[in-house]
């Protein structure tokens, strides 16, 4: 009996480590800023709205599990509906965008946690983290993989989500950005993502970049033309999908080239794509590899 206890414990002490490479990641410490809480080392959007006593992130309890939670909710500031968002970091209060994370350097498989959320409008929320790493040749931080979902339906009591991440290169990350939105672009008053117990799990072992005996492939925008020119080289006959996703881990097309064998070349349509950077992603049975491209 003696022995199960001491297995049981060191299997729990596992799980938290796991879970505790988020900062505060099942919301059990908050900071008293007087008129309201924050949680510790997440950043909100309350010292904005403090002055009309209206606070989109709040502490409610019980947690699942612990004693806390965090409540995100979007509400009407003046003649405004203000968005519910808590980024791990630093928020940047004018573009309601993270300025900055947390120190990462694992390759996990997905991004987990519980979930309660329901919209009164017709704009989704979302659930983000972000993994980088500082470029120091060009003095920026690279995508080193995203895993994003906006959110669908309802979620009326405690239930678990898992977000797979989509790794863009095989690069070690050094940062991670987490981003949870109770609305989407048109939030609507007393739209409400909870979450609590936030973690990261498995190993990312499908950083499967295409191996060059299997594929060679290079693509660039066409200045003025709208489109985006692949040149694939499959050395054996494969199904092919190409997908186009923003920096922001939102796919924006999907394509299915169909099975291609031997050099060929494709004009992919992105007139409706707007200016900026992407990610181009070609996927066949032998895996799938990752280029980035500016949209002009």
């Amino acid at each position: 009996m003696k022995k199960n206890i001491s297995l049981l414990l060191t299997f729990t002490c596992c799980v938290l480590a796991v879970s505790a490479q988020i900062p505060n990641f099942s919301f059990e410490n908050w900071i008293n800023k007087g008129a309201y809480e924050i949680p510790t080392q997440w950043g909100t959007l309350n010292n904005t709205t403090a002055s009309d006593n209206v606070f989109t992130v709040t502490k409610a309890s019980p947690g699942s599990p612990g004693s806390f939670f965090m409540k995100i909710t979007s509400k009407t500031v003046g003649a405004t509906v203000v968005g519910g968002i808590a980024v791990c970091g630093e928020l940047d209060s004018i573009n309601k965008r993270a300025k900055s994370g947390f120190a990462y350097s694992a390759q996990p498989a997905s991004f987990t946690g519980k979930w309660q959320h329901m919209i009164f409008g017709t704009s989704q929320g979302s659930v983000k983290a972000i993994l980088t790493k500082w470029n120091v040749a060009l003095n920026k931080r690279d995508t080193v993989a995203i895993a994003a979902k906006t959110l669908t339906g309802m979620a009326m009591s405690w239930a678990n989500f898992t977000v797979n991440f989509v790794y863009f290169n095989s690069d070690t990350p050094d940062s991670c950005i987490i981003e949870l939105r109770s609305s989407g672009n048109v939030p609507t008053d007393q739209d409400y993502l909870w979450v609590d117990n936030l973690g990261f799990t498995g190993i990312a072992t499908a950083i499967n970049e295409l191996n060059s005996n299997h594929m060679d492939w290079s693509a660039y925008p066409i200045p003025g033309n709208g489109s985006i020119f692949i040149r694939l080289s499959n050395k054996i006959a494969t199904a092919t999908k190409l997908e186009l996703t923003d920096v922001q881990g939102k796919v924006v097309l999907v394509k299915n080239l169909g099975t291609l064998l031997g050099e060929t070349t494709q004009n992919i349509d992105i007139s409706g794509v707007s200016k900026g950077s992407y990610f181009v992603k070609v996927s066949t049975e032998q895996g799938s590899d990752t280029k980035k491209i500016i949209v002009e």
